[in-house]
């Protein structure tokens, strides 16, 4: 596309890339709308509770069986082992920790030695909210949130819940119990779904049409040879970033359209389902604001079945537990581990620099967003918002570093079984190793200080 002139490039990029990217997206998910939408239709009739969860499972099984045909076995294999566990331990105080390990095992077993990496990678994403979903309810029964252990059609309705069961997001058992028992459709309900299906579709052309192309036509920059790797490993940041948002606002929209994904107040019922915040990642105060703000379910659910449960071991060893777990979940690809392991000391470092800048400033540069009315002195202060500016250019500096990772010009086949670690090592050493060297000097800097 580079001898093209300008008008001819964007009328290449209409008809060549967004408008059949736009349409085989649509493709891909309209089947999964319907039948959430059917779903959501059938759950408003009086029907008896174990006929919805009945119902949710049977639909469930056919929802993975059409985007993953006869592997979706391995999904169903999990499921059935997290309730085995769940049922020989009802009366352990400890259900979250078995059905934990059971899980890891699993995974593990899967990675090395089941089935093939292609395979299993496909199946990656449902197998990560299956086993989000049975360590939650397994947590959530030790500390009494929940009164008993689900009955089988109760725990499989959860675990195919249809608005989640292929996208997700990850949701406690109790929202799925608030799904089923349907309320009144209405016009906010239908206004989230429109919205959040728009925006995932925007997403989508923008990861696969624009971020491409971001400085060679966009922001014509490629010019400066300088910083032409970095350039590059910005849009290939960019373009990993908002095909995971893409998929984050589509699980917003086929979990609203079952019926989950809101919150009720008295008689105020919101659908403010809010799986990613773009703008906190792309235009970010920090690397810890990047984290919580990327997947705000996971965030959750690794903070309180996860971080919690893992402070007992200290802070940092927490921390990286954390990111650890996150890892295993997303599958063991060399790159995802490094990516987030690396995260886990990027945030980890910048957390207490940053407190410990605060307090010797007393000032508002704390890694989140001091809430109004905090007692620091200075918060408002030019130079207080020109070094809060500088460590969001720093997090947008890691954030291309990190994503550098995901080649946009790699090969599908590589793709799809994970880049090994010649590739991550490869990226990181084009770029110095950059984001690290700069963390151990964040780091060496905050113990100086000290």
């Amino acid at each position: 596309m580079a001898t093209f002139t300008r008008q001819e490039f964007y009328q290449q990029l209409l008809q060549g890339c967004m408008i059949p990217t736009a349409q085989q997206g649509l493709e891909q998910i309209w089947l999964l709308l319907l039948i959430c939408l059917a779903c959501r239709l059938l759950w408003r009739l009086p029907l008896p509770g174990y006929a919805k969860h009945l119902s949710t499972v049977v639909v469930g099984f056919y929802a993975l069986h059409h985007f993953f045909q006869l592997q979706m076995v391995w999904v169903v294999l999990l499921s059935l082992l997290c309730y085995l566990v769940l049922f020989l331990c009802r009366h352990s105080a400890h259900r979250g920790v078995f059905l934990s390990i059971t899980i890891l095992i699993y995974l593990l077993m899967g990675e090395m030695h089941m089935v093939d990496t292609v395979t299993w990678h496909k199946m990656r994403g449902a197998q990560m909210i299956v086993a989000m979903k049975a360590v939650s309810l397994g947590f959530d029964l030790d500390r009494g949130e929940l009164p008993a252990v689900p009955s089988p059609v109760e725990f499989m309705g959860y675990i195919y819940f249809v608005g989640t069961a292929i996208f997700g997001p990850w949701n406690r058992f109790r929202c799925y119990l608030q799904a089923v028992e349907s309320r009144a459709l209405s016009l906010p309900w239908l206004r989230k779904v429109s919205r959040s299906l728009l925006l995932s579709v925007v997403c989508l052309l923008i990861s696969t049409c624009i971020a491409p192309y971001l400085f060679s036509y966009f922001i014509p920059l490629y010019g400066y040879w300088q910083l032409r790797k970095w350039l590059r490993a910005y849009e290939s940041a960019i373009s990993f970033h908002f095909s995971s948002y893409f998929v984050g606002f589509l699980s917003e929209a086929t979990a609203t359209l079952a019926g989950a994904g809101f919150t009720e107040e008295k008689d105020n019922l919101k659908w403010d389902l809010t799986v990613s915040r773009p703008l906190n990642v792309e235009l970010p105060r920090s690397m810890v604001e990047v984290v919580t703000s990327w997947n705000l379910p996971m965030s959750s659910w690794l903070n309180s079945y996860v971080f919690k449960n893992s402070l007992q071991l200290g802070t940092f060893s927490a921390v990286i537990v954390t990111y650890a777990a996150s890892a295993l979940l997303h599958g063991l690809s060399f790159h995802l581990a490094a990516v987030l392991l690396s995260l886990g000391f990027i945030t980890y470092v910048e957390h207490v620099l940053r407190k410990r800048l605060s307090v010797i400033f007393d000032a508002c540069l704390l890694s989140k967003r001091c809430p109004p009315g905090c007692p620091h002195r200075h918060n408002t202060n030019l130079w207080v918002r020109l070094l809060n500016l500088l460590f969001g250019a720093l997090a947008v500096f890691h954030l291309a570093y990190l994503g550098s990772l995901f080649d946009i010009d790699a090969d599908d086949t590589v793709e799809e079984q994970g880049y090994g670690m010649s590739y991550t090592i490869y990226k990181w050493s084009e770029l110095s190793w950059a984001s690290h060297w700069v963390t151990f000097g964040c780091w060496v800097f905050y113990r100086l200080i000290g």
